[in-house]
């Protein structure tokens, strides 16, 4: 046990050694990772932050029951009974003709137009917050309600929603593939860059195995400089990240005040961060397994 670590400590410290010997290309090859996955990094954190926003915007959806406006108070009464009995209905909330048109005469920006009615054109009206939150559920129920006697109309607006769940979902999938689409690149620079350090050692490595060196014995400071560069490049994108949310949250602390709204974005989270890491050091390591085992093998 103790010889196969101190071959991995000898393997590490020569690395560590000869990335200190050319510090420059090592933080270019840094900052060269950092960049390449922050950009998928701070897509997903914002796309992540504007579904957490449009779930908070759709906790208390309601649909609006618009009574005939000759509806007698007996109708009234009946509707309601309705509502408090009915299991998809949480609660409702009864707004009068004549509050409704009472609440529009003091709205500084509707009391001109209330001013040049000559009677009140509101109806009587229920609204209602249902149990179910998909879209499909409550356009059912609003199927159900529109169907109830008495009831003029039924208004749900769901229509929105699908429209920004069907854009996050777009943007998610959008992220996947510029991730995979980087990766491939990462994988591809990663190995060029170790398949040329490989090339300027190549008389060393081809004495190493005429004295009787393992394939793995060469492998083996080859894969760890790919993990440290995937392990510095992900910090680096991990830093960036951080600093690129919070110039927004600058801003977006501003606007969001205007709307009386506390909304931020969030900072990666602990799994987000460990994602963003560990993908980059797997990506170095493999783009460097595949570079020394195809150059092992030409030297072969």
């Amino acid at each position: 046990m103790k010889p196969w670590l101190n071959q991995h400590a000898q393997a590490l410290s020569l690395v560590t050694r000869r990335m200190k010997s050319h510090a420059l290309a090592t933080f270019l090859m840094f900052m060269l990772m950092g960049v390449t996955l922050c950009l998928p990094g701070t897509l997903y954190v914002i796309i992540d932050n504007l579904n957490r926003l449009a779930g908070s915007m759709q906790s208390d959806p309601q649909i609006s029951l618009f009574l005939n406006m000759d509806a007698d108070e007996q109708t009234i009464r009946e509707i309601a009974e309705k509502l408090e009995t009915h299991p998809k209905i949480l609660n409702h909330r009864f707004t009068s003709k004549d509050e409704a048109w009472e609440q529009l005469q003091q709205n500084a920006e509707t009391a001109a137009v209330a001013g040049n009615l000559e009677k009140n054109p509101l109806p009587d009206a229920y609204f209602v917050t249902p149990a179910p939150r998909t879209p499909a559920e409550m356009e059912n129920l609003q199927a159900e309600l529109q169907q109830w006697a008495g009831v003029e109309l039924a208004q749900l607006d769901t229509d929105w929603i699908k429209r920004l769940n069907a854009i996050l979902q777009l943007g998610k999938k959008g992220i996947l593939v510029l991730v995979a689409l980087l990766g491939f690149a990462l994988i591809v620079i990663i190995g060029n860059t170790i398949r040329l350090q490989i090339l300027t050692q190549r008389e060393e490595i081809e004495v190493s195995k005429l004295i009787g060196a393992t394939d793995s014995f060469i492998r083996r400071p080859f894969l760890y400089a790919g993990t440290i560069y995937g392990l510095g490049g992900g910090l680096v994108a991990w830093l960036l990240l951080v600093a690129i949310i919070s110039l927004f949250n600058a801003s977006i602390t501003d606007l969001a005040e205007l709307y009386a709204s506390g909304f931020r974005l969030d900072l990666p989270t602990p799994g987000t961060s460990l994602a963003i890491i560990g993908s980059a050091v797997f990506l170095s390591w493999l783009g460097s397994y595949i570079a020394v085992n195809r150059s092992l093998a030409q030297l072969d």
